[in-house]
């Protein structure tokens, strides 16, 4: 969808389709709705929001360079794009310096910016900077990561204890006693953290016999590889190796891969990388976990600019935005799609199945 093939009236037009549902729901009926104006160029649409200066949203990560947040990166472009604002900046830290953050923060509201995207991966850093934001006019809201005792406006992301909890439920199955190794990028961190405390909840309640090491695998995504294979090889003796974080993940894939490890050690994690989802259609991972990199960055730009263009009357709701387990049986659209909804190249319309899996039932995993 390019600036040649939709107006900038018709684009907010489009907006109008996001009352019809909040979070995930209302992502996909607006890029109905994008889609629908842009196979009618010249509709026009009433300009159901008016004319708005060119705002400045901006991004403050913990990882900016970690390949899992291509496809974040990917819909704050889209969701941009389709208001007619520019493309929000990306900053923070490379290798989750908090202090690097706070103040990639502070230069963002010393700039008098419109509006204000933080992976809340501490719980004391951002207070502060938070509350001058707001003395100034800017809206804050949280995506990825959130933390008790700040004040963002809303957070976009997973449940991130829930969805270890259900992992831990989920390593249960296959592992009920002995030592299990878990690769974590940030112990501590907001990001992560809360995953691992379900994992070893759900693990005491399930599967009491088995015994969590957490293993500290770095912020910086190319040294993961050398911390897994480090953890493992001093515990061999271990009955299953996961992960917390992309990048460890995608480690324990690219290691069980070359010493084929498949079948012989259970194995798991998170997020979409390829490596990872090559790992699960070989049977070097049991399963990995999606939740939905893209929609974070789009549902936060949209939410920013409905609550500027509202004058704050339109308050963004609280979003998760999920937990599909990516399995042996369901990995095959993620890897021949090679989509921009989960860091792949291509931007082309992916074809719906024949048929659509019913989904669990609600409140249960998927």
């Amino acid at each position: 969808m390019t600036d040649d093939q939709i107006s900038l009236t018709s684009r907010r037009s489009a907006l109008k389709f996001l009352g019809a549902g909040g979070g995930a729901v209302a992502a996909s009926a607006l890029l109905a709705a994008c889609q629908g104006v842009r196979d009618s160029p010249g509709s026009g649409g009433g300009g159901a929001f008016p004319d708005t200066p060119d705002w400045r949203f901006v991004f403050v990560n913990h990882v900016t360079t970690n390949s899992f947040f291509v496809p974040t990166r990917t819909g704050m472009a889209d969701a941009a794009r389709l208001v007619g604002i520019p493309e929000p900046q990306w900053t923070g830290s490379a290798d989750g310096n908090v202090s690097e953050m706070a103040n990639a923060f502070s230069t963002a509201v010393n700039g008098g910016v419109d509006g204000i995207a933080i992976a809340l991966t501490d719980n004391n850093a951002f207070v502060e900077p938070t509350k001058r934001a707001f003395e100034r006019g800017i809206p804050v809201i949280a995506y990825n990561a959130t933390a008790a005792g700040n004040h963002p406006l809303t957070y976009v992301g997973q449940d991130l204890y829930q969805s270890g909890f259900l992992m831990g439920q989920r390593i249960a199955r296959d592992v009920t006693s002995g030592l299990i190794l878990v690769g974590i990028s940030q112990p501590g961190g907001n990001n992560v953290q809360p995953r691992l405390d379900g994992i070893t909840d759900a693990l005491r309640q399930a599967a009491p016999g088995v015994t969590v090491l957490p293993i500290n695998t770095g912020a910086e995504q190319a040294a993961e590889l050398n911390a897994i294979t480090a953890a493992y090889d001093g515990h061999r003796d271990a009955k299953g190796v996961y992960a917390v974080d992309a990048g460890s993940t995608a480690s324990i894939a690219q290691l069980f891969t070359t010493r084929g490890l498949q079948g012989q050690v259970r194995a798991g994690g998170y997020d979409t990388l390829t490596d990872t989802l090559r790992g699960v259609q070989s049977g070097a991972l049991d399963f990995t976990i999606d939740q939905s990199a893209y929609l974070q960055g789009f549902l936060s730009v949209l939410y920013l600019y409905l609550y500027r263009v509202s004058g704050t009357l339109v308050t963004p709701p609280f979003t998760d935005t999920g937990l599909t387990f990516v399995t042996k049986d369901n990995v095959g659209p993620y890897l021949t799609a090679d989509s921009k909804f989960e860091g792949g190249a291509k931007a082309d319309l992916v074809p719906m199945p024949s048929s659509i899996p019913l989904p669990p039932a609600t409140g249960q995993a998927r």
